[in-house]
């Protein structure tokens, strides 16, 4: 690897820790800087996932405040996490060689539109904030799943189901956000460890980027306006997908 493509996965993995702290999108920075380097889709994904390992590190780190009196929501919403998470890396593993490229583009396109759609969630959500009806917590399963598969927009989505099944503020459920979605993420991880075609030279400065990015994230979202930066990674998100899909079709 050369000191160029190195330095790129830093600045490509801080960029997604923050964006993944304050927007819930990590992935649309990380993933595509690894196929820009020539890594297949799957590899590329596998190896985006094992990397966000460090900015679940960071990224809870940074949210200890958040977090204060939260334990037993962790507790009891834990277990969903890593069940969704083992599923959806399971789901990757199996799929059939060359059909993620063709899956990936649609990903990328529904998680940029969610991340522009996020204010409406939050305020759908917040007004029905406390029903931890069934519904809701196979949604959180659901979420897990898709994090486990390929994750972008996964935070937006674990976001909107907290403010309505629990009665905290947003930037606690962004903190139980961070949790979770790590949780799931880990547990993914752990598989394509084990399993799949990891990049290790990749991933190693791509984890790098990711724990200052993730830890300094929660410290930024306490601080800045983030509509802007929101509007602006969901459109290139958006740019992102009609890429990979003329390149897959």
């Amino acid at each position: 690897m050369t000191t160029g493509t190195f330095l790129l996965l830093v600045v490509a993995g801080l960029a997604a820790g923050l964006s993944g702290s304050v927007a819930g999108l990590a992935s649309l920075f990380s993933y595509p800087a690894l196929l820009a380097i020539g890594l297949p889709a799957t590899t590329a994904n596998v190896t985006n996932t094992v990397a966000l390992l460090a900015n679940s590190v960071g990224s809870v780190a940074g949210s200890r405040p958040e977090l204060a009196g939260l334990g037993h929501h962790v507790k009891r919403l834990l277990p969903l996490s890593l069940l969704g998470g083992a599923a959806g890396a399971g789901l990757l593993l199996i799929t059939p060689a060359g059909g993620f490229e063709r899956i990936v583009p649609f990903l990328v396109a529904g998680a940029s539109v969610l991340l522009l759609l996020q204010p409406r969630i939050r305020t759908a959500a917040a007004e029905t904030a406390g029903r931890t009806s069934p519904l809701v917590l196979a949604g959180m399963v659901g979420v897990a799943v898709y994090g486990g598969y390929f994750g972008a927009a996964a935070g937006v989505l674990q976001l909107a189901l907290l403010l309505v099944a629990l009665p905290v503020s947003l930037l606690q459920a962004n903190g139980l956000k961070n949790v979770l979605s790590g949780a799931a993420n880990a547990v993914a991880a752990v598989g394509f460890a084990l399993f799949g075609p990891v990049a290790w030279s990749a991933a190693l400065p791509l984890a790098l980027g990711l724990l200052v990015g993730g830890r300094l994230g929660p410290v930024l979202a306490r601080r800045l306006p983030t509509g802007v930066l929101r509007v602006g990674i969901a459109l290139a998100g958006i740019g992102l997908a009609v890429k990979l899909g003329l390149d897959a079709f």
